[in-house]
């Protein structure tokens, strides 16, 4: 099963690569970058981990992944970064919601609308956490240098 995970997950981040024109040269990591966000994702719900601490971690693994492809590979961060956080967006989830608000079932709408936005909102708070670690580890990093 985690095999397939990894396929798919790896399948998704590598399309959405595609569909952004990202550089032929980067669609592989943009796939690995995906693949491992997934895969923590994955792990982390399969041991009980909640859903939205279990999207922060990925999206911080994917944030830290995206700053190492990009300067190993001399390419924007945003390449990794989009193609990378496409495999934990809660595209199905926020379907359901939308059906749900479409067949008067306020309730369940709701409740999903709010994970939806849960969701979202780690993401979001995932790459930005990452991106302040990086940012003092640059600055500390200066501070050290004689």
């Amino acid at each position: 099963m985690i095999f397939a995970q990894c396929i798919t997950s790896f399948i998704a981040a590598a399309g959405f690569g595609i569909l952004f024109n990202a550089p032929r040269k980067a669609l592989i990591q943009c796939g690995l970058v995906g693949m491992f966000g997934w895969l923590l994702y994955y792990i982390l719900v399969a041991e009980g981990i909640d859903v939205v601490p279990a999207t922060v971690f990925a999206a911080m693994l994917v944030a830290v992944l995206s700053h190492v492809c990009a300067k190993l590979y001399r390419t924007p961060i945003i390449i990794f970064n989009v193609s990378g956080i496409i495999p934990l967006v809660p595209g199905g989830i926020a379907y359901d919601a939308m059906r749900n608000f479409v067949e008067n079932d306020y309730f369940h709408a709701v409740q999903l609308s709010a994970k939806v936005m849960l969701l979202a909102g780690s993401i979001a708070i995932g790459l930005m956490f990452s991106e302040v670690v990086n940012q003092l580890f640059r600055k500390s990093w200066d501070w050290l240098k004689p």
